[in-house]
């Protein structure tokens, strides 16, 4: 195992994953627990994958966008849980530089891309129901292609800067990241004093960023909500609003396990607060969002159905 860093870091080969409790019996279950997520959230994903491009009724803008939320999701996931569970089942806790840089630049960027992501998707439920005579051609299949390609190259730059800020300091004290992934509040704990300036930097901006996309995806809504409103019905009100819910419910599971986890994952101490909160952002809304957009959608139901050859009448 290696030495813990005491002094100013100038070449430093690897740091020690720590988050598990030392307890081998709670390490097992929480090891047993990340494998049962994680099986959950590649079945399930994989499963949308599949029936949003076989089936002819799932070849809608929302599909498209869904199966590429699907994608990030088995992505973000994958970049820290295997990881973590072959760790906790060889009792090893090392994580070398260029791996821990590595999953800094992978978590930012999947995590980056899904917030884009989500914002094109309220923008496409904005096209659905503001302008549904327009829907077509304000969704046009190459406009749906060039949203998400754009998506992906932002948090592919998200990624790039979060990473280059963050692995542009030198590491003071122990190698210990008291989380089972390197993440940047963890890491920037270990970051000697004062040079963490450009990584605070770029965490700000991306603040800055993420809030007026935030505020576009209010927007979007006050115009869905007031569209919706001003239908006659109270039926075709309620199915109209369902439309949102899956989305409604995913961007809220998305922010606040977040914002929540990230006002406690910053800590110089094991625990399990602390795991439980990293587990909040890190692994449920990959393991939620098929459940979500499987239960509100009609659609979705009848194609599962036909895929496993069961005879499936939802209800409206």
């Amino acid at each position: 195992m290696p030495e813990k860093l005491t002094n100013v870091t100038l070449i430093l080969v690897d740091f020690l994953l720590m988050g598990f409790p030392d307890d081998q019996v709670l390490q097992r279950l929480w090891t047993a627990l990340f494998f049962l997520i994680y099986m959950a959230a590649l079945t399930g994903n994989l499963l949308i994958i599949t029936l949003a491009t076989i089936d002819q009724h799932l070849q809608s803008p929302m599909y498209f966008f869904l199966k590429n939320l699907s994608l990030i999701d088995i992505c973000y996931i994958s970049v820290t849980v295997p990881k973590s569970i072959m760790n906790s089942l060889t009792n090893s806790h090392s994580i070398s530089f260029m791996g821990c840089a590595s999953q800094v630049f992978l978590v930012i960027f999947f995590a980056g891309t899904e917030f884009a992501l989500l914002l094109v998707m309220s923008y496409d439920r904005y096209g659905a129901i503001c302008h549904p005579l327009h829907y077509e051609a304000i969704m046009h299949r190459s406009t749906c292609v060039q949203m998400v390609t754009a998506s992906w190259l932002s948090g592919c730059l998200y990624g790039s800067l979060h990473v280059a800020g963050m692995f542009s300091v030198h590491f003071c004290g122990p190698n210990i990241v008291h989380q089972f992934f390197c993440d940047i509040p963890s890491l920037l704990t270990l970051a000697c004093s004062g040079e963490q300036v450009l990584e605070y930097v770029f965490i700000i901006a991306s603040c800055c960023f993420a809030f007026v996309c935030f505020v576009l995806m209010v927007v979007s809504y006050v115009y869905i909500f007031s569209t919706v409103l001003k239908i006659p019905s109270a039926e075709g009100r309620l199915k109209t609003f369902y439309t949102c819910m899956p989305h409604l419910t995913v961007v809220t599971l998305f922010l606040s396990s977040g914002f929540i986890a990230y006002l406690g994952t910053a800590s110089k101490s094991l625990s399990s607060l602390n795991l439980f909160m990293t587990v909040l952002y890190s692994l449920l809304p990959p393991s939620l969002n098929p459940v979500i957009y499987s239960l509100r959608n009609r659609d979705m139901k009848v194609a599962i159905g036909n895929f496993f050859g069961e005879k499936m009448i939802p209800k409206i």
